[in-house]
């Protein structure tokens, strides 16, 4: 863990080719380095792999960057490629089959039989819930309006299992404050941002489990609203997950701010990356793949993977600021007057007391994983 300031470590820029997830050409293992181990290896609690190859990649992208230990949410058949490569380090958390053309079954019948196997074959602790407003488009379509939201008969059998089997519930439950000025803004068929919050609370208080809400309880915009949430919820927990929307928000609060709520709500935010892993990001980008937009061969892949880590780190941890190098498209959807596709914000860094990081990267989660 290095005390320079960030804008004295980038590494030089140009040393390596630019990309979407490389902006300024870093070599993220040199970058690794500067940056130094962290206080205490870290758990990563919110991640997406898949891919054997892919996942040989990202372990290398993880032992750079201080990560012990990794929560997946992996297909239940994928399973077994990520295991052979990551063994003891990696923890499955039980999704859906999100391929299965029937919603109803997916999220219904076939997703509770799916929870028991990954309990009974991998150990899961843990199960995830996805009910973004995007989700309304899809109810539409199939014509089952309230089928997504978190507090529907169909979650709610979800939960009721999670509670028997003793699991931890994840969800998604909002998404950035950009997308509901670009893309969801027709309250009538989304709602407005805190409407997502209702079927929440109300889960909240009805089951005896242990929550986390993903992506900074997705308001990381709003701080004052987290703490009124946690304050009303003790068993509502949070994750750093989302790169890209967590520099962009977070990187633009105050560090005092950011200090004071890291602070206050130690044991209660866990860190998480959303990296995504795949074997298609180390192919060649063909008009067939439509990953090799994120990544087109091995090292592009290993950008990917390397960018996320570097810049939550370089948040959380560091002084002064730093120009993302991941392009964050979100700046020009909602201004394109003034961003390009191409442009990334410029980032704060928060320089977190060295027991809020402990807690944040290891001890909060291991306290989490230990109550059920």
């Amino acid at each position: 863990m290095s005390d320079a300031p960030a804008d004295q470590m980038n590494p030089v820029p140009g040393s390596c080719p630019a990309n979407t997830s490389n902006r300024h050409g870093f070599d993220y293992r040199e970058a690794a380095k500067q940056l130094g181990p962290p206080p205490c290896p870290i758990i990563d609690i919110h991640t997406h792999l898949s891919g054997e190859r892919a996942s040989l990649l990202y372990e290398e992208t993880a032992d750079l960057f201080g990560i012990q230990e990794v929560w997946t949410m992996t297909q239940l058949e994928n399973a077994p490629a990520v295991q052979a490569v990551l063994g003891d380090r990696v923890r499955f958390t039980a999704v859906p089959n999100w391929r299965d053309p029937d919603p109803e079954a997916a999220h219904g019948a076939d997703f509770l039989e799916r929870i028991e196997r990954f309990h009974d074959e991998l150990g899961s602790r843990m199960l995830k819930l996805f009910a973004a407003p995007r989700l309304r488009d899809v109810e539409l379509e199939i014509g089952h309006p309230g089928l997504f939201q978190l507090d529907s008969p169909v979650r709610r059998k979800n939960v009721e299992l999670a509670e028997r089997l003793g699991m931890m519930v994840m969800t998604h439950i909002a998404d950035p404050d950009t997308w509901f000025e670009a893309k969801y803004n027709d309250p009538e068929r989304y709602g407005t941002k805190r409407d997502q919050y209702k079927p929440l609370e109300r889960m909240l208080e009805a089951y005896d489990v242990q929550w986390i809400a993903a992506h900074m309880g997705g308001s990381p915009e709003d701080l004052p609203f987290l703490d009124e949430l946690l304050e009303r919820h003790d068993n509502l927990h949070l994750d750093t997950s989302a790169c890209k929307w967590m520099v962009r928000t977070l990187g633009s609060q105050t560090t005092h701010d950011t200090q004071a709520f890291f602070t206050k709500w130690r044991g209660r935010i866990f860190f998480g990356s959303d990296i995504l892993t795949m074997d298609e990001h180390l192919e060649e980008s063909t008009e067939g793949n439509e990953y090799g937009k994120k990544a087109s061969g091995a090292e592009q892949a290993f950008d990917l993977y390397a960018s996320r880590y570097w810049s939550l780190r370089s948040m959380l941890e560091r002084t002064g600021t730093f120009e993302s190098p991941i392009v964050d498209p979100d700046l020009h959807m909602v201004d394109p007057e003034r961003h390009t596709p191409n442009d990334a914000p410029v980032v704060t860094c928060h320089n977190l007391e060295r027991d809020v990081l402990t807690s944040l990267y290891r001890d909060g989660a291991t306290a989490f994983m230990n109550r059920s």
